[in-house]
């Protein structure tokens, strides 16, 4: 079995994944602090700081090393480029350059936010980037850099992630449709929410088919992959699905009204894609996975949640 090193432990996609790779392997953690969720102790890893990652990747020597950490405040990064570069774009190259020096791969988590939004048809993993914002940009660096490194990889370019933890769209609708009556929510920007779980599950199915597999067919098939919900909506449509949905399970007494706004009427530092929606039939063709649409997985996430106690 091959010894995995998971970098972002604690975020989103970081914790869902180290509730399955179990399997797949031995699976080391790393944290910014050196803590997971419970104030678990961890390896540290501060992608901030240089040297950091490089050698964490030479004291473990994985097979397999999976980023999912990363700079993700979107509008603060507007004021925070160089910070927002230095852990999304700078930190890949040394991630990259280790793993290759270790003979390890690389899976890396990017998005559609280097896309610059104005297709009007699902995005290819070839079309022209273009990114409109800060946190986009250090986004698409770190795609260049994990590519020029020689390292083994697959990039996986997600959208709209959410989840049952953490800080997430999703979470920020329960919040608000428990206190208010109405709320007001862009309706012109379009994209297919991404369960993390999901990501987490598709990124243990390449694990096994991909990382630890023949060298030579490991490199032929290195790139670029789509991997998000299939279908589309727009943040208003989908507060409105997660609202219904939660009311009538009972995780709220009474679904709110969701009133549709356009984006400039809730302005934001940073440019948001008008159109984001990912074209995934290259890592459907490629390695069989076929993702299910953003419905499906929202009804997975509320049902997780409504279970709790």
């Amino acid at each position: 079995m091959s010894r995995i090193l998971v970098l972002g432990g604690n975020g989103q996609v970081g914790f869902e994944l180290l509730g399955q790779l179990a399997a797949s392997g031995p699976v080391t953690a790393a944290t910014r602090d050196g803590r997971l969720p419970g104030g678990v102790a961890c390896a540290r890893c501060d992608l901030a700081v240089e040297g950091e990652a490089a050698a964490l990747i030479a004291r473990e020597r994985p097979a397999v090393v999976i980023n999912a950490a990363a700079y993700t405040a979107v509008d603060r990064a507007e004021d925070e480029p160089e910070l927002a570069l230095r852990v999304n774009g700078l930190a890949l190259a040394e991630i990259g350059a280790a793993a290759r020096a270790a003979g390890a791969a690389v899976i890396h988590y990017s998005t559609d936010y280097v896309f610059p939004g104005d297709a009007g048809r699902p995005c290819r993993e070839d079309d022209a980037t273009g990114p409109r914002s800060a946190y986009g940009e250090s986004k698409l660096a770190g795609e260049q850099a994990l590519a020029a490194s020689g390292a083994d990889h697959l990039v996986l370019r997600t959208a709209w992630v959410y989840g049952a933890r953490g800080h997430n769209f999703l979470r920020t609708m329960l919040r608000l449709g428990a206190e208010r009556d109405e709320l007001r929510v862009v309706d012109d920007q379009h994209g297919a929410p991404t369960p993390a779980a999901l990501i987490a599950a598709a990124t243990v199915r390449l694990v096994d088919a991909w990382a630890t597999g023949d060298r030579e067919a490991r490199a032929a098939r290195s790139g670029v992959y789509h991997l998000a919900s299939a279908g589309d909506t727009t943040w208003c449509r989908f507060a409105r699905a997660i609202l219904e949905r939660a009311a009538a399970a009972g995780l709220l007494s009474r679904a709110p009204q969701v009133t549709a706004i356009a984006s400039h009427a809730f302005p934001a530092r940073a440019v948001r894609p008008a159109y984001s929606v990912l074209d995934t039939a290259r890592l459907r063709a490629t390695f069989g996975i076929d993702l299910p649409g953003w419905e499906a997985g929202l009804d997975r996430v509320v049902s997780e949640l409504a279970a709790r106690p």
